[in-house]
C-alpha cells in the first residue's frame, strides 16, 4: 500500500516541446507520464520550418528527435493533428530514427504517404488512421481525435487522458460556423470535456494578437466568386497547395464565371489527387493539364497555382520572370494572391509581385479584398474555446515569444489561474500539482543539406553564415628541409581586390618573422600566418574573412 502511494506521488503528466514554441512551425510536442526514471512517452505532430538568409543552403529546419530515440523502449509512437508541412514535413526523414507507428487521419495518411514513396519509406512506416471523432490508445495513453476547422481537412485536436492528468492539445484551429468543406467545429464535444474536466488546455497562438473573430471561409469564397465573375481576361489564383477547401472556392468560382481551370504545380496536383481519394472535391469536375492552357480563350481559363510564398522554384515566380516553360500571362490578366504572406517571405512575395507589374498584369492581395481568411484563432474564438473547455492551465504554443507571452495575458485576463510560458527542450508538469517547468531535455535543431541531415548549430551554414559576411582566404606555403620558404600562393574569395595583391607578402613577412625552431611545426606556422592575415584584413578592411592556410615541406 504505501509502494503504491510512493509510486503515485511521482508519477507526473509533463510536456516537453522540441519545436514549436518560440517559432512558427517546425511543430513537436512530447508527452510523458510517470515517474521522471520511467516516463512512457508519446509525439504529437513532427514537422518542419523553411530556412532563410540566416541559414544558407538550407531549405528545411526540423527538430531533433535525440532525446526521444534515447527513451525508445518506452516510446508508444507518434499522433499527426493535420497534414501541414509544419506539423507532418519532417516525419520522412526522421521516422528511421524513431521507428514507430505513425497515428493520423485518411487525408493526413494519403499526404503522408506521397512523401514516404519519395524517400522509399512506403512500405517501412506503420500508418494506423483513425477518422476524426475517432477515440485510440497509445500505451497508457487514451487519446481522442476531436474535430476542428481549419485551413486543411481533417484537421483535429488531441485530448489525452493519460491516468495522471488530462490534456487538449488543440492543434492548428479556428471557429469557422460556415465552412465550405468538410466537417464543422466539434463544439459540443469541447464543452462536454469542459464539463468533465481538462487539466490543461495546450493551445495555437498564432493569432492571438488580433480581436475579433476570425472570417469564415464563407466570405472568401464570396469574394473570389465576385473578382473571378468580373475579371476580362485570364486569372490566377495563388494559394496553399494543401488549403483544399479554397481550391474548392475557387473551382466553383471559376465554374459559375464559364472558365476552366488549369492545375500548375505538382504539389497542388498530388493534394488534389489525395482529396478525391478521401471523398473531397467529388463535385469540382475535370481539371486541364498545363499544355491545354495555351488552347483557352483568355476569358475562359482559371489558373491554380503554387507560389503564394514567393518559393523560387514554385510555378507563379516562374510565370512572373516570364520563364514558365508552358504558362504565360499578359497585360489584362489577373493573379490572385489568396494566402497571406508568411513572416519572412515578404521579400520574395515582393518580388514576385514587382515582376507581374513589370508585365502590366494585375495583382489582388489580402490587404486589398476578402480573398483570405486565416486558420488560426483570434482572440474572439480563443475566448470561446476558454469557456467551452474551463481549461485550469493554459500553455500555448505554436508562436514566436511575442506570441506565447500576449497569450498568457489574455488567458490570465479571461480567467485562467494558472499559465505557463514554455520554451522548446523544457519540460513542464502538468499534473499533478502546480504546473511549472520541472527539468530540460537535450537537443536542437537538425538542417536538411541537400540529401544530408546535418546539426543545425555546427553544422555547415554557420561556417556559411560568416563566408557571407567575410568571405574567405586560402594561403598554401611550401617549406624545404632547412625550414626556408620555397613558395607562397594566396587566394581569396569575397575579399575587396585592392587588399588581395598585399595578403602574400603580409604572410611572407610573418613567416620570415618566425623563429626557426618554430616554423619546424605545421600547425605553429599555419596559427602565425592566419593571424597575420586576419589582422591584416581587420585593420585595411574592418572585417576578418575565415582563412585557411595549408602547409606542405620536402
Amino acid at each position: 500500500m504505501n509502494a503504491k502511494r510512493r509510486r503515485d506521488d511521482t508519477s507526473d503528466l509533463v510536456l516537453l516541446p522540441l519545436g514549436g514554441t518560440g517559432e512558427i512551425g517546425m511543430n513537436c510536442y512530447c508527452y510523458g507520464v510517470g515517474p521522471a526514471a520511467a516516463r512512457d512517452w508519446m509525439m504529437v505532430d513532427l514537422g518542419v520550418k523553411f530556412g532563410d538568409e540566416r541559414d544558407p543552403g538550407i531549405d528545411v529546419i526540423m527538430p531533433d528527435v535525440g532525446f526521444i530515440t534515447k527513451n525508445r523502449k518506452r516510446f508508444h509512437g507518434l499522433v499527426i493533428t493535420h497534414a501541414h508541412e509544419d506539423h507532418i514535413g519532417a516525419v520522412a526523414h526522421l521516422w528511421p530514427q524513431l521507428e514507430c507507428e505513425v497515428h493520423c487521419t485518411p487525408f493526413a495518411a494519403e499526404i503522408l504517404k506521397l512523401k514516404l514513396i519519395e524517400h522509399g519509406l512506403d512500405e517501412d512506416v506503420p500508418i494506423i488512421k483513425h477518422k476524426p471523432g475517432s477515440k485510440f490508445n497509445l500505451g497508457p495513453f487514451k487519446l481522442e481525435f476531436i474535430p476542428v476547422t481549419h485551413s486543411i481537412p481533417e484537421s483535429c485536436a488531441l485530448y489525452i487522458d493519460s491516468g495522471d492528468g488530462t490534456a487538449l492539445h488543440s492543434g492548428d484551429w479556428k471557429i469557422d460556423r460556415h465552412p465550405q468543406l468538410g466537417h464543422h467545429i466539434a463544439e459540443e464535444r469541447f464543452r462536454q470535456l469542459g464539463e468533465k474536466g481538462v487539466d490543461a488546455l495546450i493551445c495555437d497562438s498564432t493569432n492571438v494578437l488580433r480581436e475579433g473573430l476570425s472570417p469564415s471561409e464563407k466570405d472568401v469564397a464570396a469574394g473570389l466568386e465576385d473578382i473571378i465573375m468580373n475579371a476580362k481576361g485570364r486569372v490566377a489564383v495563388t494559394t496553399f497547395a494543401s488549403h483544399v477547401e479554397r481550391i474548392s472556392c475557387a473551382v466553383r468560382a471559376a465554374r459559375a464565371a464559364g472558365r476552366e481551370v488549369v492545375i500548375v504545380g505538382r504539389a497542388m496536383r498530388n493534394t488534389i489527387e489525395a482529396a478525391r481519394k478521401c471523398g473531397y472535391l467529388k463535385d469540382a469536375g475535370a481539371f486541364l493539364d498545363m499544355e491545354e492552357f495555351g488552347y483557352l480563350p483568355n476569358d475562359r481559363v482559371l489558373l491554380l497555382c503554387t507560389g503564394s510564398q514567393g518559393e523560387a522554384r514554385a510555378a507563379l515566380a516562374r510565370i512572373a520572370e516570364d520563364s514558365h516553360p508552358q504558362i504565360a500571362l499578359e497585360k489584362g490578366d489577373l493573379v490572385i494572391f489568396s494566402a497571406r504572406t508568411i513572416p519572412g517571405n515578404e521579400k520574395e512575395v515582393g518580388a514576385v509581385i514587382n515582376n507581374l507589374a513589370k508585365q502590366d498584369i494585375d495583382v489582388i492581395t489580402p490587404d486589398e479584398a476578402m480573398v483570405h481568411s486565416s486558420g488560426h484563432p483570434r482572440q474572439g474564438e480563443l475566448k470561446l474555446m476558454y469557456e467551452w473547455v474551463k481549461p485550469k492551465v493554459l500553455v500555448p504554443m505554436h508562436g514566436e515569444p511575442r506570441h506565447l507571452r500576449a497569450h498568457i495575458n489574455f488567458a490570465r485576463a479571461n480567467g485562467i489561474a494558472e499559465a505557463v510560458m514554455l520554451e522548446d527542450l523544457k519540460i513542464v508538469r502538468l499534473k499533478p500539482g502546480a504546473a511549472g517547468i520541472i527539468d530540460e531535455a537535450p537537443g536542437g535543431r537538425l538542417h536538411l543539406d541537400g540529401k544530408l541531415i546535418v546539426d543545425g548549430e555546427d553544422g555547415p551554414a554557420r561556417i556559411r553564415r560568416k563566408l557571407s559576411f567575410a568571405g574567405c582566404v586560402f594561403a598554401s606555403l611550401l617549406i624545404d628541409e632547412k625550414g626556408e620558404l620555397e613558395n607562397l600562393e594566396v587566394t581569396t574569395e569575397g575579399v575587396p581586390l585592392g587588399l588581395s595583391g598585399e595578403l602574400s607578402d603580409i604572410a611572407g613577412d610573418a613567416f620570415l618573422a618566425m623563429p626557426r625552431a618554430r616554423r619546424k611545426d605545421d600547425a605553429t606556422v599555419a596559427e602565425a600566418i592566419r593571424n597575420a592575415l586576419r589582422r591584416a584584413c581587420d585593420q585595411a578592411w574592418g572585417k576578418k574573412p575565415i582563412c585557411k592556410v595549408t602547409v606542405f615541406r620536402y
